[in-house]
């Protein structure tokens, strides 16, 4: 009786072990199977970002080429003088195209010439000529009134393509544009060396504006930019119902990673879709594979009774998954981290390519908590602490946001996306993954820097008074502080241009903006707005104090005389809370209309 009760109560643990065992393994493999969803969740994000970032980044070098291209153009000291006569040969730039498409990557360039009042003169595809597109095209209204370089998506008669807008001038005066137009098809085929396969979508309510349809391909009613588009994801997009895919977003199905990337023009309309197709890159097979062999264990855990196995089995599990995890995060080509609240704790093999002076974790964590030491403090970027939140904690509880950070290693600058997401609410443990966009966000700071910049004076131009004088009224009235205003005019300029010459009035342009520019503080605003136009703008400054400022510059204008002698006449004026911008301009433009008309070279308020 008593051998039987001690066999019962052997028999009775056995059980309640293998109860406790079968309800840990359960739990652990609803554990790792989680921990599994997430990271691939995570990679996918990754690789989301990856494709607009690759994108942006071709479309930016696309735009730069094209850009300098109508640059170069625009220099032929031929080409001026033929649109004032209305005369440009039929085969004028047909070597220049044939030599485009023999050393570069883009095979079919095309070259518009457009006088002063937007009629082609000229077009390098096509015989057609001597219509004008100021009706159809506002991007050219802008041109025309800004007289400035510019650069869109943009939707002609002929094609959705990649413009860039360039002003000639002869002797000074605007004479007429020359645009070189590329396309996306160049763009297509880098994508694909990263298997990544895309469709360029007009939207259908734009069809009608295209008279003379380039590639002639057409899905249902929407037009197909891109020549090299993969008919197999032109049927998918088709019998899946092509408006599921024309938004900002991103679809996982059917095999593909699908990304949606719109295509904006001038005034930032949306007018096409770049649709992206990439076969889902997972590691399902991997990781069924590492369940499978985690279930085969924990098995043979259920059959074993004796404590000291199953304990030898979880340690061999726990070292297993680590390097399981490891090798995964190390296969990325991003940096990946492991953050444990403000201290880092764990990083992939791609962190060392950047932070070359340290060998392991520990030499890095000598010196620093955290990578967040190296972030730069920027508008648009993270910083280390973000609306009252430490940067993880931001990206944690703003998933949707696009973050970048700025990053200083070693005198050199870095851009990165940032993702960050819990792994462990008991330890607090956060990834992170850093993906490196420097080349992008180069090319954009370049670009936006050559959009807003004056070409000769290297000072802001007139988009870019506008932009920030609507910021500084912005922020003076929601601050209440004083914002000061003054429009400068250089006295008799036309005198300078006919007694000297252009160069040496470009020269009095230049030498005299250098002399005000210096003058300035470092928070004023200083611009030139037309050709001897110029504004500042004088954040904290009423109308009185920026008569001093005026008044101070216009003597020290009268009195250098660099290149030649000038003088300036100054309108001033200072913001009226709650009054629109344009009664600003105006009153400061009245201003300095009388300061011309009575008697020029002194300054009036008003």
């Amino acid at each position: 009786m008593i051998e039987f009760l001690r066999h019962k109560r052997v028999f009775f643990s056995i059980v309640v072990l293998l109860t406790i065992l079968t309800l840990f393994t359960s739990i652990s493999i609803n554990y790792i199977k989680e921990k599994r969803d997430e990271l691939l969740f995570s990679k996918k994000l990754t690789e989301i970002e990856f494709m607009k970032a690759n994108l942006t980044n071709l479309i930016l070098q696309k735009q730069k080429s094209t850009i300098a291209i109508g640059l170069a153009i625009a220099n032929d000291k031929f080409l001026s003088q033929k649109i004032e006569d209305g005369v440009i040969q039929k085969d004028y730039y047909s070597q220049l195209t044939k030599n485009l498409k023999k050393y570069t990557l883009y095979k079919n360039i095309w070259i518009q010439i457009l006088d002063k009042n937007a009629t082609s003169l000229y077009r390098s595809w096509t015989s057609r000529r001597g219509d004008n597109l100021i009706a159809a095209r506002k991007d050219l209204k802008g041109m025309l009134d800004l007289k400035e370089v510019s650069f869109s998506v943009s939707l002609g008669k002929f094609d959705l393509s990649l413009k860039a807008m360039i002003p000639i001038f002869n002797n000074g005066k605007f004479v007429g544009v020359v645009e070189v137009i590329s396309h996306f098809n160049s763009i297509s085929k880098q994508l694909e060396q990263y298997g990544i396969h895309s469709v360029v979508l007009l939207k259908k309510e734009y069809k009608q504006k295209l008279l003379y349809p380039f590639t002639q391909i057409f899905l249902d009613n929407y037009y197909i930019a891109n020549f090299n588009a993969p008919l197999k994801e032109r049927e998918y997009l088709k019998s899946n119902g092509i408006e599921n895919y024309l938004n900002d977003n991103y679809k996982i199905e059917n095999g593909y990673l699908i990304v949606s990337y719109p295509l904006k023009n001038v005034h930032s309309d949306n007018i096409a879709y770049y649709i992206m197709f990439t076969k889902v890159d997972t590691l399902s097979s991997l990781d069924s594979d590492f369940i499978m062999f985690k279930g085969g264990a924990y098995i043979l855990i259920i059959f074993m009774s004796l404590a000291i196995i199953t304990s030898t089995l979880l340690f061999y599990r726990n070292k297993k998954q680590r390097k399981y995890y490891k090798k995964i995060i190390d296969s990325s080509n991003n940096i990946v981290l492991i953050n444990n609240n403000e201290l880092l704790v764990s990083v992939n093999k791609v962190f060392f390519r950047y932070f070359k002076e340290f060998k392991s974790i520990e030499e890095f964590k000598n010196k620093h908590r955290c990578i967040c030491d190296f972030f730069v403090d920027a508008e648009g970027y993270l910083s280390k602490n973000i609306e009252g939140e430490f940067w993880i904690n931001y990206l944690v509880n703003n998933p949707n946001n696009t973050s970048k950070v700025k990053v200083l290693i070693e005198d050199k600058e870095y851009y990165f996306l940032a993702n960050a997401s819990l792994i462990s609410e008991d330890s607090q443990d956060y990834s992170v993954v850093l993906s490196d966009i420097t080349l992008a966000e180069k090319y954009k700071i370049e670009l936006e820097k050559l959009t807003i910049t004056d070409s000769l004076t290297g000072i802001g131009n007139r988009r870019y008074f506008h932009q920030h004088l609507k910021e500084k009224i912005a922020s003076a009235k929601r601050y209440e502080y004083d914002l000061g205003i003054i429009m400068l005019d250089i006295d008799n300029f036309k005198i300078v241009n006919d007694t000297y010459g252009h160069d040496v009035g470009d020269e009095v342009l230049k030498e005299y903006s250098k002399l005000i520019f210096s003058d300035l503080r470092e928070n004023d605003i200083f611009c030139r707005i037309g050709g001897e136009e110029f504004m500042i703008i004088l954040p904290h400054v009423n109308a009185e104090e920026a008569f001093k400022v005026a008044n101070k510059l216009r003597e020290r204008i009268s009195s250098s005389k660099k290149i030649v002698a000038i003088t300036m006449s100054f309108g001033v004026t200072e913001y009226i809370r709650g009054e629109e911008m344009d009664f600003i301009f105006k009153r400061v433009d009245s201003a300095l209309y009388e300061a011309k008309n009575s008697g020029r070279n002194r300054v009036v308020v008003k």
